[in-house]
This record gives C-alpha cells, sequence and structure tokens, in this order.
C-alpha cells in the first residue's frame, strides 16, 4: 500500500474514503442529480455533437472519437494516477464546481494533444496515413472520408484503451507496481496498457483499416481479414464487440457486482489472474449470447446484405445493447450507494443485477423510440447516423465528472470525518472500489 506521506499528499483512496452524505433525504438527491445530469448532457450535446447544434462533430465517427477519448483521459486522471499531481487537500476542499472545470478542462487538453498530436501529428504523418485526415487526402480520399476514417482509427485504438486501463486496475489491482508511489506507478501502468493495446490493435484492428479503400492493403494488413469466415463479415465490428462487452464487464464487476466472485479468492496473483481473465471469459459470452438474441428476434444475419441483416451491424450491435446496460449500473453506484448494501452478497449482486437489466431494457426501448426527436440522429435501429454508444458515453462522461470530480455535487456533500474506517463503514459512496479482501 502507498505510505500515509503518499496517501496524505495525493489522490490515492480519496474516493474510496470521501464521507459523501446526502444534503436532503432520498429521493431529493437523486433527482436534483439526475436533472443536473440532464440539463448538462443537453447542453453540451448540443453545443458540440448534434448536427443540428453548433459544431456538428456527430458525423459521427469525428463526434464519437473525442467523445471516447474524453472517457478514457478520465479513467487515466482518476484510476491510473489517482489524481496526481493534484494534493489531497486541494481535492477535499475545492468547490466541486471549481474541481470540475480545472480537471475537465486538463483532460480536454490531453485528450488533444493525444488525438491532434500523437495520433495524427506524429504516427498519422510519420508511419500509419490512416490516423491523419490530411495524408489520407494527398492520396486522393475526399475531405469527409479522410475525416471520417481516421476518426474511426482512432477510436478503435480508443476501445481497446478504454477496456485495459480500467481492467488493469480492477483485475490486476496495478500489480506488479501498486506500491509504487505516483507518477511513477501510473506512467508504468499507462505504458503497459498502452503496449497491449497496441498489440491488439494490429492483430484486430488494422486489418480492417486495411480494406476500407478501394484496393486492399494486403501488403500491409491481412485482407481480407482473418476473422471473415467464422464472423460472417470482413468488419472490425466483430472486434468491436467483444471489446466493448469487455469495457463494460470490467466496470460491472468494479460497480453492481463488488468484485464477486472473484474477490473471495485469497491468494493476490490467482485473485488478480481470476479477475482480468474472467472479465474477458464473461464478455465473451455476452458477445455471442447478444449476437444469438438477435438471430432468434430479427432472423439469421445474411452476409453481403446491409444494415438491420448485415452481420457487421449484429456485431457492433452487441456493443451498443451492452453500454445501455452500463448507464443504470452506475447510477445506482453512484447515487443509490450500491443498494441494496443489506443481505448476503449473492442477494446483493442478483438484485442490483436485475433493476439493471430492467433498466438496460428499458433505455434501449426509449432511446430507440425517442433519440431521433431531439438528439438529432436518425430513426431505426440500423442508420449509418444512429450511434448509441455516442450519446450513452457522452452522458457517461458527464455522470464521471459529477461523481469523480464533483462528489456528486448538488446532492451531496463531504462530511467530516474522524477516521477513514467510520467513513467507509457509514457512508461510503464506492464500496467496489475497496481492494479486495
Amino acid at each position: 500500500m502507498p505510505s500515509s506521506e503518499t496517501m496524505e499528499r495525493y489522490g490515492d483512496g480519496y474516493l474510496e474514503e470521501r464521507n459523501l452524505v446526502q444534503r436532503w433525504p432520498t429521493p431529493i438527491p437523486q433527482i436534483l442529480n439526475l436533472v443536473l445530469l440532464g440539463a448538462l448532457f443537453y447542453a453540451t450535446w448540443w453545443i458540440f455533437q448534434d448536427p443540428r447544434g453548433w459544431l456538428r462533430l456527430y458525423t459521427p465517427f469525428v463526434g464519437y472519437n473525442y467523445c471516447r477519448w474524453l472517457l478514457i483521459i478520465f479513467i487515466w486522471m482518476v484510476y491510473i494516477f489517482n489524481f496526481w499531481p493534484f494534493r489531497r487537500v486541494w481535492l477535499e476542499r475545492t468547490h466541486p464546481v471549481v474541481k470540475a472545470v480545472v480537471l475537465t478542462s486538463i483532460a480536454f487538453v490531453i485528450m488533444m494533444i493525444v488525438i491532434k498530436g500523437f495520433f495524427e501529428g506524429l504516427l498519422g504523418s510519420y508511419g500509419l496515413a490512416y490516423f491523419s485526415p490530411d495524408q489520407m487526402q494527398k492520396i486522393g480520399i475526399t475531405e469527409f472520408f479522410a475525416e471520417e476514417y481516421a476518426a474511426l482509427a482512432i477510436l478503435m485504438f480508443a476501445a481497446l484503451a478504454s477496456w485495459l486501463s480500467p481492467a488493469w486496475i480492477v483485475g490486476m489491482e496495478g500489480a506488479p507496481w501498486h506500491k509504487e508511489r505516483q507518477p511513477v506507478r501510473g506512467i508504468t501502468i499507462l505504458l503497459v496498457t498502452f503496449f497491449l493495446a497496441t498489440i491488439i490493435f494490429f492483430m484486430t484492428m488494422h486489418p480492417h483499416m486495411g480494406i476500407l479503400y478501394k484496393e486492399w492493403q494486403s501488403f500491409a494488413a491481412i485482407a481480407p481479414p482473418w476473422w471473415h469466415d467464422f464472423a460472417d463479415t470482413v468488419s472490425g465490428n466483430f472486434h468491436v464487440s467483444w471489446i466493448m462487452c469487455c469495457t463494460v464487464v470490467v466496470w460491472l464487476v468494479e460497480t453492481i457486482w463488488e468484485r464477486y466472485p472473484f474477490r473471495v479468492i485469497r491468494h493476490d496473483w490467482a485473485r488478480r489472474f481470476a479477475t482480468f481473465f474472467g472479465i474477458i471469459a464473461i464478455a465473451f459470452a455476452c458477445h455471442f449470447f447478444l449476437y444469438f438474441a438477435q438471430e432468434l428476434w430479427w432472423g439469421e444475419a445474411v452476409r453481403g446484405t446491409r444494415r438491420l441483416m448485415a452481420p457487421d451491424w449484429r456485431w457492433l450491435h452487441v456493443g451498443e445493447m451492452m453500454i445501455f446496460f452500463l448507464l443504470p449500473a452506475l447510477f445506482i453506484t453512484f447515487y443509490f450507494g450500491n443498494w441494496p448494501r443489506k443481505g448476503s452478497p449473492t442477494y446483493r449482486v442478483a438484485v442490483r443485477t436485475l433493476v439493471t437489466l430492467v433498466a438496460a431494457i428499458v433505455i434501449y426501448w426509449l432511446y430507440y423510440n425517442t433519440s431521433h426527436l431531439f438528439l438529432g440522429t436518425q430513426k431505426g435501429f440500423s442508420h449509418p447516423q444512429q450511434f448509441p454508444m455516442i450519446p450513452t458515453i457522452w452522458l457517461i462522461n458527464i455522470m464521471l465528472i459529477n461523481h469523480w470530480f464533483m462528489d456528486n455535487w448538488p446532492g451531496w456533500k463531504i462530511a467530516p470525518q474522524t477516521s477513514t474506517e467510520s467513513a467507509r463503514n457509514e457512508t461510503a459512496m464506492d464500496p467496489a472500489l475497496k481492494p479486495a479482501e
């Protein structure tokens, strides 16, 4: 564990140890924060994403790229670097709105450096042309498709990063560098997960990029991709599906499942490997089950068709369905203290999972029946301009800002605490974030 000096100076343990208490009785704080989330979501969606709004980044991939990388930067700042270099006293005493503005602004700057500097500027200009819109336009691709292809490539890498970054903390518990001080710990985990993401990217996403163009780049990427017979498609959506499942399952394990059943394993490394690879196993089960469920509902997919009956869209839709499970899971954890808190672990996990399942189905139905009315998307399940992962992750980003940066303001406040233990036992809002016992 980090030394007491490190714990005091920086943000290690801050999320677990902060003593959040409701300002008013339930359900007033929940309703108040839900109204705030909705207002921030719609205002920022109109400004940045909505095709009828100001910046109109929902093209859709350009907006999705920014949306996804902002999520990853939040994870890096909070989970990997534990708010470093901000001091613990600043996190505890600064007004939640000020913290949100400062930390979100920093995340935005880092996101732009990663996208524009690293991917488009460095890799796109001196390595892989499909990361750079400018380079692709030089070889005759139109401006629109150049921007979309580049955004698609970068966000495909983002999909891997958004799984592996939290998975190393949740599954591997940050080991073997969990005892290192910041920023050594954060930099090391960041580099390791980035390296793993790069390897998997070239095995799964790079072949997809190699067949996007008029002439398949078979000399640089496997063409047709190695998975096309098994998945009935050459599209990388097959990998987007299981990677999205991994991403969502990481957070289900971390939040409503309290890291059960893996936390009962007492041997450290056995628990870590079981959690990390157990998440992948559960994700693949969801990956294939949700594809099969579509076969039952819409009929067998037909290779070579488009939209609803196409295998590539069906695989993409698996990832889209999974993200609907994440919204209620996070809301239960963030704003209902991971209710229920009493009863056996099996009972608690079962109740939360059932509530999450029902809520996800309701949100799914509401989204596809109403989103075209107020988000500027297109009506229907499989329209090329209909990407539910963009608005849902956009809302999740706002939820993370409110919970991680704003301490659930305005419905909650940080109350004085006499000891870390009393804070955890009485009103800790993130029980699932505690290390496995």
